[in-house]
This record gives C-alpha cells, sequence and structure tokens, in this order.
C-alpha cells in the first residue's frame, strides 16, 4: 500500500515553510565566484569574501544547513545582514509519497521568480541494496513531447536554475537524515542503514541538454570535492538526443552520459522521440562516438523503453546491435509504465526477456530495470507535476458540473 504523508499540519507547515521572503536572493547554486560578488554588494570586505565563502560553502553543502542562524562560526551580525539579503530555505514540499517498494517522491514547489507563478516539480528516491539514487528534474514540463512519456504532456513552463536542481538533492538528504555531523531533523524518514543518496541521475521533468548552462553548474557543484562531493561517475545525465550539447557535457561536466534511444530506425523514433527529426540516429551515433573520455570503463547507457509490437522484436534487437557496434555500452531495457490516456502497452515479459538475452550474447549488458514506484506514479516516464493532474482534474469537475446543471 502506498503511504502520503500528512504534511497539513501546523507544525509539518512550520518545518516546510520557505524560511525567508521569496524575492531575497538563494545562494543555493551560486558558484563561488557569484557568491563573492553577492557578499561584496551587501558590503562584506573584500579580503573577507573568499574565507566567508569557504564557511557558507560548508554550511550549505557539509552540512546542509538551511537557516542563517545556524552557522555558529559567522558572527551574529553577519548572519542578520545575510538573513536581510538573501535566502538559504528550502522549496515547500508539498506532498511526499511512498510507495510500496519503498521509492518516495515529492512533490516540490519552488516561490515566484519575476512576474512568475510558484512551480512544481516531482523529484524521485530510489533505494536499492547498497545505494540510493536520486532522480531530479531539470525543467518545470518538458518541450519533447515524446508519445509513450507522462511527462511530454505537460508544456514546458521554465528551465529550472541551478539552485532549484540543488534543492531538490538538498531536500532528499534533509528527509533521508544524509547529511553528516548534523542530528537528523524532526520528521525525516530515516532509511535502512547505508540507504543513502549516493547516486543521482538528470532523468526528471525536462530534457537537461535544453538546459544546460544551469545544469551545468548545479552538476559542478554537487560533484565538488569540497561540499555535496558526489563522484562524477555517480551522476548520469540523460538526454533524447540534443546532439551539439553532448560533446560540450562530456567535455564542461565530465558525468556518465545515457541516451533515451527507443528505437533503432529513424522512421519509428521520430514517432516516439520527435526530436530524431532534427538530430537523427546517424548523427546521435557519431556524437556517442566522439564522447569524450568514452571507455570501457566509462560506458553510455542507452536507454529502451520496451513497447509492446512497436519496438520489442527480435529484428529490432539484431539491428540495435548493430547500431552500437563499436561503443562501450549498456542498455537499460525498461518495462513500459504505464499512465493515464496512454496508447501504448508494456511487452510481454518473455519477450523482454528474449530481447534481453540476444543483447547479452552480443556482448552488451542488458539489464530489465524493475519497475519502480508505479503506485505513486514516480516510475520512468510517469512524472508529471500533481498541480497538472489537479488542474486537469478540477476542471473535468467543472465541466461535468456544467453538464449537470445544463440538464
Amino acid at each position: 500500500m502506498a503511504l502520503t504523508l500528512d504534511i497539513t499540519t501546523p507544525q509539518a507547515r512550520d518545518r516546510l515553510r520557505p524560511t525567508a521572503a521569496p524575492e531575497k536572493k538563494s545562494l543555493i547554486g551560486l558558484s563561488r565566484e557569484e557568491m563573492a560578488e553577492a557578499l561584496a554588494e551587501i558590503g562584506v570586505p573584500e579580503r573577507q569574501t573568499r574565507m566567508r565563502v569557504r564557511q557558507l560553502w560548508h554550511w550549505l553543502y557539509v552540512r546542509g544547513v538551511s537557516d542563517f542562524s545556524q552557522m555558529f562560526n559567522i558572527s551574529k551580525e553577519l548572519r542578520t545582514k545575510l538573513d536581510e539579503h538573501f535566502t538559504v530555505a528550502r522549496p515547500e514540499i508539498v506532498e511526499e509519497q511512498i510507495s510500496q517498494d519503498g521509492t518516495r517522491k515529492w512533490l516540490l514547489r519552488f516561490p515566484a521568480r519575476g512576474a512568475g507563478r510558484p512551480v512544481d516539480v516531482e523529484t524521485v528516491y530510489i533505494p536499492e541494496e547498497g545505494r540510493g539514487t536520486l532522480c531530479i528534474s531539470s525543467q518545470v514540463g518538458c518541450t519533447l513531447t515524446c508519445t509513450f512519456c507522462h511527462t511530454g504532456t505537460q508544456k514546458l513552463v521554465r528551465n529550472l536554475t541551478p539552485g532549484e536542481i540543488l534543492d531538490q538533492l538538498l531536500i532528499a538528504r534533509d528527509r533521508l537524515g544524509d547529511f553528516p555531523d548534523a542530528d537528523t531533523p524532526d520528521g525525516a524518514i530515516v532509511p535502512a542503514e547505508g540507504r543513502k543518496v549516493t547516486n543521482i541521475v538528470m532523468m526528471g521533468m525536462g530534457e537537461p541538454l535544453y538546459n544546460f548552462e544551469n545544469v551545468k553548474q548545479a552538476l559542478l557543484i554537487a560533484s565538488d570535492g569540497e561540499g555535496l562531493s558526489l563522484s562524477k561517475r555517480r551522476i548520469t545525465l540523460s538526454t533524447s538526443g540534443v546532439v551539439p550539447e553532448i560533446y560540450r557535457t562530456g567535455e564542461e561536466i565530465g558525468v556518465m552520459l545515457a541516451i533515451s534511444l527507443h528505437a533503432v530506425r529513424d522512421d519509428l523514433r521520430n514517432l516516439l522521440v520527435p526530436i530524431n527529426k532534427k538530430y537523427p540516429l546517424e548523427k546521435l551515433m557519431q556524437a556517442c562516438r566522439d564522447y569524450p573520455g568514452l571507455s570501457n570503463a566509462r560506458r553510455i547507457t542507452f536507454e529502451y523503453v520496451m513497447l509492446k509490437g512497436v519496438n520489442d522484436s527480435m529484428e529490432d534487437a539484431r539491428a540495435l546491435v548493430r547500431m552500437l557496434k563499436g561503443i562501450p555500452a549498456k542498455i537499460n531495457l525498461i518495462p513500459f509504465n504505464p499512465w493515464p490516456g496512454t496508447d501504448y502497452e508494456c511487452s510481454d515479459w518473455e519477450q523482454i526477456e528474449k530481447f534481453a538475452d540476444y543483447v547479452n550474447r552480443a556482448g552488451y549488458a542488458s539489464p530489465i530495470r524493475t519497475p519502480r514506484g508505479r503506485d505513486i506514479l514516480a516510475a520512468c516516464g510517469q512524472l508529471k507535476s500533481a498541480s497538472e493532474r489537479m488542474k486537469k482534474a478540477e476542471r473535468m469537475k467543472l465541466e461535468e458540473a456544467a453538464v449537470a446543471g445544463e440538464g
């Protein structure tokens, strides 16, 4: 049975409510240089900025502090000044769900920016033996309209900032009691021993390479050795095939690459992943062969969702092996996760296993991804902000009421 945590009590709201006004500039997600400039703007002497940045960096990314008042090696006067001008508060947690299989999903609400409105995104934590993977969103909505993906049915609202991308990681660590040398916050979900955020994947809402600069800055901070310290080999960026930015990903970010592939013919991929019309398979495969640092130790992961009668034939399996020849690769076979309104079905399990066996015999690791969090719509391809789902439900109710009134 899936569990939705009640965060509507006054005590819970007090804990989860952002602790500073949304118009304040967030220090989360700023580079060291940007943070130094921000401090200089409020009058911190230049000779102190390097030290102050180092202190703030430690409190934010090592200790996980979200309130200036807890930064005890900074003078009270400066803490007050920082609080007047900046925020390090977390976004609001609108909903927190726990799947039967232990998967957690958070619906997060970020404050309005400029003339815009507050926006919601979903973040998913997947506990596994020996590790925990956090699936992070890079955009609110998506522009790609992949026909099998629930997120693609939500229009793009805007890109997330580096701070908003990092906030998803910080929230997860808060709720899992995963910051070192810190007391577990009241109400945190404390995982079983060793179940912490060890890996992150940019596989949530949005296309990361259509938000390249913000994603780059967030991932460089996430992998910074003096802060969150995630190994770049434990960070995977998934793209549907934005070819010009793939090389830059390897050269400028240096993380692991995953390709949302799903078809081995251009005509079919044009339908399933429409960006293929702009960057067809030949160009995509060449970009993969040219990926900086590509080796057997740094393989590219190809994600392949199994759609019954669409892309799951043995001829598709043979074509996949031919297409990937010469590329150090792993193929993740993903049983299709249904969502309301989809026209696709998941391939039969026997067919998925036959497909996997053929690819494995050809020399490619081809694990079948165990579906996680299906009961809370947290599985691959199912993310779509609850606000969008609720808005649709509300519209349907209004329409039904209007029809009833006419009757």
